[in-house]
Order: C-alpha cells, then structure tokens, then sequence
C-alpha cells in the first residue's frame, strides 16, 4: 500500500497527526514479501529437529510423557526455585549440556498432573511441529516457567495459553551428533579434537536448537463456555485447537515469512486460522472480537486480551482507540473475504496462499473497504 494512503485512512479513524505516526510504526509490513506464482508446497518439509522427537514419541509410548521429556530436555531435571537460574551446575546443563545426574540442585520438575502430559507432532502448514498439552493450568505455567524462564518463579499471564518456544537448544542432540562423529573418526578421537568440532556445529543451528508449542487447558482467551453458548466439555476441545491452530500459524509466519511478533495483524491473522480450524471451515469475526475484548465496540472490555498487543513502547491511550476500530473493521473484512473464497480454501494449498496474500497487507489497508483487493489473491 501506498504510504501515503495509510496516513489518510488512518485520519478518517479519528487519529491525530501524533497518533498517526505512532500507528504507521505499530502497523508496519514486516513480513518477506514472497512471490504467489512461486511458492513451495504446503504442508511444508518438517525441520530436522523433528526426527528426534520422533524417537521421543515413540519412547513416550512405553515410558509415558513427562517421564521421556524429563530424561531429555535439561531444564525439566531441575525444580522450579528464586535463583536456580544463577548456580553454576544450572548453567553447565542448559549452557553446556553437562548431564545432571551428579547434581544435587536436579531434583526435577515436578508437575500436578504429569500423566495427563500428551505430547503430539501436529501436521501444520509449515510442517510437522511437536506440541505439549499440558494436564491442568498450574503444570503449563510449570512448564513455561521451566523452558522459557529459566526456571525462575516468574508469574505467568492468566491470558496467556499457549506459548512457541523457538531455538531451543537440546543437548540430547548435540551429544546424539558427538556419538555419530566418534564413530566416524579413524583414531580414538580426543577431548581436544571434539571441541574443535564443537565450534564447528555451533553456526549450523539446525542441528540443535528445536521449536515447539506448549499448550494449555481452559476456555481460550479466558472466555467461558456460558459466554460461547457451548457446554464446557465442547468449548474446551475447540478452545485447544484454536490455541494449536493459532500457534501453528506463528510458526507459518515465522519460518516461510520470517515474522513471528506480538502484533494484532499476527494476531488476527492467527487467531482467523484458530477459529477456521474449530468451527468447521468458517470463520466468525465476533468470536474474535469477542477473544479481544471488543464485543460490544466501541467499548472495551478492560482486561481484555487485546491490551496485551499495545507494542513495545505502549500505544498512547488515543492510538489504542483508533486500533481498536481498525482492527473491528479488519475482522469483519476478514470475514467477508473468507465467504468469498470458502471453496477454493478448502486446498491445503491456496490455504498457505491465502495466508502469505493476507501477510501483504497492513491493517490499515484490510479495514479499509475503499482500498481492500483480495479478489485477485490468486496472482497478487
């Protein structure tokens, strides 16, 4: 879109000139710009990682989840404790990769209810990905706590349901790679000669850092099954695929798009794939307005989820307001665009060309009807 259209949208969404140049900024396209007529096939290859949680799956079978996951991943060999993060036999398992069975601080994580952990290689768009369901709310803080804060007692959003965690490194690969390379080596190979093939390794990332999802139970965004219309158990199951389908779009993005941010056009963009997936191919603009606090616009719902995507350097209280119409207005558009396009998205292909001609667009311009084209996705 033309910059200097967005400007003149936005004015017409009330916004002053300071405000303006705080929304530009919020709104600006920063996913690669890839070409439709040239695209690979979707789903795509999984990445490397995935083989070895293959084996993970696999052993989880007989010795159960959490109990294979424990044996594996560091941080799941250490409690949840104020200042774990900073003893030094903490540091030489997750940073080093020093096994931990000589450790006195590695008592281990200890979850609520670790035989409901369900570990699953979901089929996403953007390939295979391992994703973890957490049994119950307190273990998925528990393990978020543990993967993505060091095992500190940070507190966790209620809000919060679901989490990506990306560049992971897996030490159980690194020393799966240090076994096959020792079996190469001609000569009994020393502690020397692995360190230099250690520094080696280390650019070539794909080889030991993962991604994967983490999960939660629960209604999602907080809203409840009364809110829904449903009985609990039938929004608890669409609940967990949104989340599923909504994190795997991150991953989409991320990997093919180069993009994975705490925006609303990620957000309405996921959160469209999430409800798709649910609710039986169609999507409901007021489930996601609903999901951010914006049922009855123009009020907001204070706590809403929506509060939780001011940005960085948080939008003024006027900016947030203006966002709040675009981002109605876009939703309803979405809406709209899917109805006419609902035969063609029911190929897995045009469904990742859907996604990459939606990532082409500011928010400005997909609440915008004047300027909104999407008829010509196709060859966009």
């Amino acid at each position: 879109m033309s910059q200097s259209i967005r400007p003149e949208i936005l004015a017409r969404y009330g916004a002053t000139p300071s405000e303006i140049e705080e929304l530009l900024a919020y709104n600006e396209n920063v996913f690669l710009s890839l070409e439709l007529d040239s695209l690979p096939t979707f789903p795509l290859s999984p990445e490397p990682h995935l083989e070895t949680w293959e084996t993970y799956l696999s052993e989880a079978e007989r010795e159960g989840v959490f109990a294979t996951l424990r044996s594996q991943l560091a941080q799941l060999q250490f409690p949840i404790l104020p200042g774990i993060s900073e003893t030094e036999n903490y540091r030489l398992a997750t940073r080093k990769g020093y096994l931990t069975a000589a450790m006195p601080e590695a008592t281990g994580l200890v979850l609520q209810q670790p035989e409901k952990l369900q570990l699953i290689l979901h089929e996403s768009l953007a390939g295979k990905i391992p994703v973890l369901s957490a049994g119950c709310r307190e273990d998925f803080i528990t393990l978020v706590q543990a993967l993505l804060k060091r095992n500190e007692p940070v507190p966790i959003p209620n809000s919060m349901g679901a989490v990506m965690v990306a560049g992971y490194n897996n030490w159980d690969r690194v020393r799966t790679y240090r076994t096959q390379w020792e079996s190469q080596q001609l000569q009994l190979p020393t502690e020397a000669a692995w360190q230099a093939e250690f520094k080696q390794l280390i650019p070539q990332k794909q080889r030991y850092q993962d991604r994967f999802i983490v999960l939660s139970p629960g209604g999602y965004s907080g809203v409840t099954a009364s809110d829904m219309g449903m009985s609990e158990s039938e929004w608890l199951q669409m609940s967990l695929t949104i989340r599923l389908e909504h994190e795997s779009t991150h991953y989409f993005t991320r990997r093919l798009l180069g993009s994975m941010r705490n925006n609303l056009m990620d957000e309405l963009i996921a959160d469209y794939c999430g409800i798709v997936a649910a609710n039986d191919g169609n999507y409901r603009a007021d489930w996601f307005l609903r999901f951010l606090g914006l049922k009855a616009y123009p009020e907001y719902r204070q706590g809403g989820r929506m509060e939780n995507y001011r940005g960085e350097a948080p939008l003024s209280a006027g900016a947030f307001q203006v966002l709040q119409g675009l981002v109605k207005d876009a939703a309803e558009n979405l809406e709209q665009l899917h109805i006419n396009h609902a035969d063609e998205l029911l190929d897995t292909f045009n469904q990742g060309k859907f996604l990459i001609a939606l990532t082409r667009l500011t928010l400005e311009e997909l609440a915008n009807t004047q300027s909104l084209v999407l008829s010509d996705w196709e060859t966009r």
